[in-house]
């Protein structure tokens, strides 16, 4: 620190000692010192006519240093005293250093006596002190004083220009660049700086000082050869001598303050455009994908195949865990910058922003509602598509066995060579057959018309099949339709067949003899059984699908019961095979023609004991088939509960943690960092628990792979739980948006943190509903709890009330606020028109009422100063005073002047300080 500045605010003389320790450490300095304090000191008397050349005795008498102290104060002081005497001189002295002590400066160790007598350290040390208090301690510059402020002002000067290092005031000045880089910045005319040598100080300085005294009415204070020809140069020497440039440049400083007020109002602005037009492209973007997105999912063409529909329930997989969380946090992150910008705006003294047609925040919510609603729709149809497929595969392959089994039954040769049931109906053998050949025929009639009702049923479940697999419009409905037809023609020609066949045999029946009993016993049972036999095999062999342990239960209690009946059904066999071998035993014991063969039948014993071991051997089979099935529910179920077991804790987790981040929005628990803070770690442990999710996730995708529709362990779909996450994460997000901004509001607007609670404390009374928003009565309410007196005058305002004064106002008002002042308040806080008023928009409005921000008259007045007074300013101008970015800014935007004072190129500077502030248009 500067021995002559050891306490800046009142103490600007330093004690003697330190006074003569510096001038016996450097003869130089005195020298310097006598120079540059004798020119300042003249630079101020001869404005009143006179001068001194010797400082320590020309100041003896006190005469000259009253005078010198009233020219640069502007005071008159005390008379002095006109007499020559040593008293009348230090009267004089003391008139002096009493004004000096008057302006808040403690002298240390200096008397009138040491003036008078012409003492060199004391004279220089009081002149030192005048120069210190009244020329160097109103230099500020962002808040420093003096010396700091000083030395601040020249860096900043000087940092454009190559070689100039200002570092302090002694050997940053001595090759001459500095001083000629403060006159080039503020008069570029005076000084060719491209010119000069950092190697030749000499010509630098004394063009530097010779400049000065010429054009800017600063003396010389130093020789250019004492400041080379010293290894230090005296550090008050130099303040005094670079003071008197500040002082002779003060109107541009004016000019770079005004400069610097524009930069940041301008900064402000754009940022915040860059905000819109992020907020923009990305809202732009968002929508775009929404557009794209649902016509895809609203694409329902159905597939013909399992395959190709479990490929569409893949990508939709695909859509949902890859392609859609992306866009979650997009749209979170929209309304977040939409929020921020919002509050910058306001804090700023600027209208609220207004996205382009159709990209509000509204937009955007409502899109992706429809979005989910199709969502919704599309995961629904492809389940349900999935389970259509599944039941058309199962009806059309027990379409495909009970048609050829019937197509097999038709075709079979009856009843020895001829080929099928037409053939052996359209026979007319009965017209050359023998009395027994007749009763057998019409025996083996009935016989044939037994088999053919019992075939009956058959026919109508392939009809009730294929009319099934119509309405669920199967694929390949028409080869269906087409061979139903065709057995149901076949069917129908049987039938008459059959009656047509059955008159011709009745009209010969009274010719004909009783046929073998046995053999007709035979066949009645035969057919019946084999009838049973083959609809066993059907059974065992037909194909099942369940979805349930139940189901699987009841398919294997059935089987059980079917296997019950085997002891009877065998009993049945060896009965019929006991007709048949009484039948041989009589043929061979009467010698009949017909041994060994039976006229009412072609089911032979071969073929009943072929049948019954193939029953035999289908029975176990089926058994394996049904445990494999029992298993799979068995795993399926365990799907099921493990699902369940997870949904049924993370669906109330996430719900809990939505109550209690609500709760944390609304309470009060110490400062808004540390409510920053522990909403940070609350979001740190909500992201933690994504693991959880992802688990239940795998788990779903397993069990929609197993084709598992339903789930009785729990009421918590995926959909639910996907849903609520996506909730939960924009939930926090936005909650710790609002604590940012609040803070942000907070610092900007000055706001204490008793204040923050008191506002915080009346907003969550009148939220009774806890929403996080107050309706327009509520919040009308809610300021006058605050004091707020709103009346019908728009510009009314009171502020806080006391308590009697608010009583008073409540009764004037029978609570019922001026509807002018009150839509005033709604336009501010609900800019949009949403109807409600959130805990943001609200601190917003009750710190911008009295707050101090920069205004669009303040941005004009700053804009005036580096105009020069003039009602426009020039490209020129710009450019000189603000960076070049925020010049370039201005003149892109900035209207032509068209006043009667205008010149060529000249631009208004006041609309477009309106327009900063939306009091007109940019």
């Amino acid at each position: 620190m500067d021995h002559y500045d050891s306490q800046q605010t009142n103490d600007y003389m330093q004690p003697e000692e330190d006074w003569d320790r510096d001038l016996l450490l450097d003869p130089a300095w005195e020298k310097q010192q006598r120079k540059t304090f004798t020119a300042w000191c003249n630079s101020h008397l001869r404005k009143a006519g006179t001068q001194i050349e010797n400082i320590e005795e020309d100041f003896r008498d006190g005469l000259k240093l009253m005078l010198l102290l009233e020219v640069i104060s502007g005071e008159r002081l005390a008379k002095p005293e006109r007499g020559k005497m040593r008293v009348h001189k230090i009267s004089n002295v003391n008139k002096a250093l009493d004004f000096i002590a008057s302006k808040g400066v403690k002298l240390v160790s200096i008397g009138a006596e040491e003036i008078v007598d012409g003492n060199v350290k004391m004279t220089l040390g009081m002149i030192w002190t005048i120069i210190l208090r009244f020329a160097i301690q109103d230099i500020s510059v962002e808040e420093t004083s003096a010396k700091e402020g000083l030395l601040l002002w020249c860096q900043r000067k000087t940092a454009p220009y190559k070689n100039v290092n200002i570092q302090n005031f002694h050997i940053s000045w001595k090759d001459g660049l500095g001083f000629c880089a403060l006159i080039h910045r503020h008069r570029p005319e005076l000084i060719d700086y491209g010119k000069l040598r950092k190697d030749d100080p000499l010509t630098n300085l004394n063009t530097a000082f010779d400049v000065a005294e010429k054009y800017l009415d600063i003396p010389k204070m130093l020789d250019a050869e004492d400041i080379v020809g010293t290894a230090r140069p005296d550090e008050k020497a130099i303040m005094t001598y670079v003071s008197s440039f500040y002082h002779a440049f003060s109107g541009a400083q004016k000019a770079e303050t005004a400069a610097n007020r524009i930069c940041k109002v301008l900064a402000v602005n754009q940022e915040n455009e860059q905000l819109m037009e992020d907020y923009e492209k990305l809202a732009s973007d968002l929508l775009e994908w929404i557009r794209r997105t649902i016509p895809w999912l609203e694409n329902r063409v159905p597939e013909n195949t399992m395959h190709a529909m479990q490929q569409k329930l893949e990508d939709f997989r695909d859509y949902r865990r890859l392609h859609k969380p992306p866009k979650v946090q997009e749209k979170c992150q929209l309304e977040i910058n939409f929020n921020t910008l919002q509050t910058k705006l306001r804090l700023s003294n600027r209208p609220a922003f207004m996205p382009s047609e159709g990209r509000m925040v509204s937009d955007i919510n409502n899109a992706w509602g429809c979005l989910e609603q199709v969502e919704k729709g599309y995961e629904e149809w492809l389940l349900n598509e999935i389970r259509r497929l599944e039941r058309l595969d199962h009806l059309a392959e027990k379409f495909r066995q009970k048609a050829s089994i019937h197509e097999a039954w038709t075709d079979a040769m009856w009843p020895s060579l001829n080929p099928g049931k037409e053939a052996m109906l359209r026979q007319k053998d009965y017209e050359t057959a023998t009395l027994s050949e007749i009763k057998a025929l019409l025996k083996k009639h009935e016989a044939f018309e037994s088999d053919l009702a019992a075939h009956q049923d058959r026919v109508e479940q392939i009809a009730a099949i294929a009319q099934e697999l119509n309405e669920l419009d199967y694929y390949d409905s028409p080869s269906v339709n087409a061979r139903c037809q065709k057995i149901c023609d076949q069917w129908d020609n049987l039938g008459a067949l059959t009656q047509k066949r059955r008159e011709a045999l009745e009209r010969t029946e009274k010719l004909l003899e009783t046929i073998d009993q046995l053999y007709l016993e035979y066949a009645k049972r035969a057919a019946p059984f084999n009838n049973w036999m083959e609809g066993a095999m059907e059974d065992l062999q037909d194909t099942f699908i369940v979805h349930t342990i139940e189901e699987i239960q009841g398919l294997t209690t059935a089987h059980e019961q079917f296997k019950a009946t085997l002891p009877d059904a065998d009993k049945e066999r060896l009965a019929i095979l006991g007709i048949h071998n009484e039948v041989s035993k009589i043929v061979q014991t009467y010698h009949v023609n017909m041994a060994g063969t039976n006229p009412y039948t072609t089911i032979t014993p071969q073929e009943i004991n072929g049948k019954w071991d193939h029953v035999r051997q289908l029975v176990p089979r089926r058994d394996q088939a049904l445990t494999e099935e029992h298993a799979r529910q068995q795993h399926n179920e365990r799907l099921r509960k493990q699902f369940g077991a997870q949904a049924n804790v993370i669906g109330p987790w996430i719900q809990t943690k939505m109550e209690e981040i609500g709760r944390i929005s609304i309470e009060m628990h110490g400062t808004l960092e540390d409510q920053l803070s522990h909403l940070r770690q609350y979001e740190k442990s909500i992201v933690n628990y994504k693991p959880k999710i992802d688990q239940l996730e795998g788990d779903h995708q397993l069990i929609q792979e197993a084709l598992i529709f339903d789930n009785k362990h729990t009421n918590y779909t995926m959909e639910h739980i996907r849903v609520g996450w996506e909730q939960l994460l924009t939930t926090i997000a936005r909650t710790i948006n609002e604590v940012e901004n609040q803070i942000l509001t907070r610092d900007a607007k000055g706001i204490s943190q008793e204040q923050m609670n008191e506002f915080r404390a009346s907003f969550n009374h009148f939220d009774r509903d806890h929403s996080g928003t107050l309706g327009p009565e509520e919040f009308k309410a809610c300021l006058i709890s605050l004091g707020y007196d709103i009346g019908n005058d728009p510009q009314k305002k009171t502020g806080m009330m006391d308590t009697d004064d608010f009583r008073a106002c409540l009764i004037s008002m029978g609570y019922n606020m001026g509807e002018a002042e009150f839509a005033r308040i709604m336009s501010i806080v609900d800019p949009n028109r949403l109807g409600v008023v959130t805990f943001q928009a609200f601190i917003d409005f009750m710190s911008r009422e009295t707050a101090d921000t920069d205004t669009a008259d303040q941005v004009m007045a700053s804009f005036k100063i580096l105009a020069g007074d003039k009602n426009y300013i020039t490209m020129d101008e710009l450019r000189r005073e603000l960076p070049p970015d925020q010049a370039e800014y201005c003149i892109a935007r900035m209207a032509p002047y068209t006043g009667p004072d205008s010149v060529p190129g000249a631009l208004d500077y006041m609309s477009f300080s309106t327009a900063l502030y939306g009091e007109s248009d940019l």
